[in-house]
């Protein structure tokens, strides 16, 4: 064997020892985001979210935190508080409640549909505001459009998989 022992690494602290300088010499990557805001002339971000059946249309700009969705108040359209809770999830990851106004319009599915649909638009629309939160946001896994649909229904069944009953005569 070549007399090599002083290139060798026992742990880990030893690692920056053998790699030496060829580790500082590698300058730093500047700290800007890889995209850009995407900003119309109204100052604000507008996105599409989707679940289920619901498309949500969503418009994103700095304000007191007020979310109207369809015209109403998000507390007198989504009743239960689960669904605000998801709705207000992307500015609680991201530390942003009550930092900017929303508004958003839905068609399509049922209310939890629509919620998860405004949730998907709000996160679209603050990773476009503001793309330093992207990481943040997709970490969450926010911005992956939930794909899961409701399966259709199949000739010689009752449903989707349910089988008509069997009758023996």
């Amino acid at each position: 064997m070549s007399d090599n022992t002083e290139n060798t690494a026992t742990s880990l602290a030893d690692l920056d020892q053998v790699a030496g300088d060829a580790v500082a010499e590698t300058p730093a990557q500047p700290a800007t985001p890889l995209r850009e805001q995407e900003i119309d002339d109204l100052g604000r971000a507008y996105a599409t979210g989707r679940r289920k059946d619901a498309v949500a249309r969503v418009w994103l700009k700095p304000g007191k935190g007020e979310i109207t969705v369809n015209g109403r108040d998000q507390s007198v359209y989504f009743a239960r508080p689960s669904l605000r809770l998801v709705i207000n999830q992307p500015f609680d990851v991201t530390d942003r409640r009550g930092q900017y106004d929303v508004i958003a319009t839905v068609k399509g599915g049922g209310l939890s549909g629509q919620a998860g649909a405004v949730k998907h638009g709000i996160s679209q629309a603050l990773t476009r505001y503001e793309p330093a939160l992207r990481g943040t946001v997709k970490a969450e896994g926010f911005l992956t459009r939930d794909s899961r649909v409701v399966e259709r229904k199949k000739y010689g069944r009752a449903k989707a998989r349910r089988s008509f009953q069997f009758s023996k005569r």
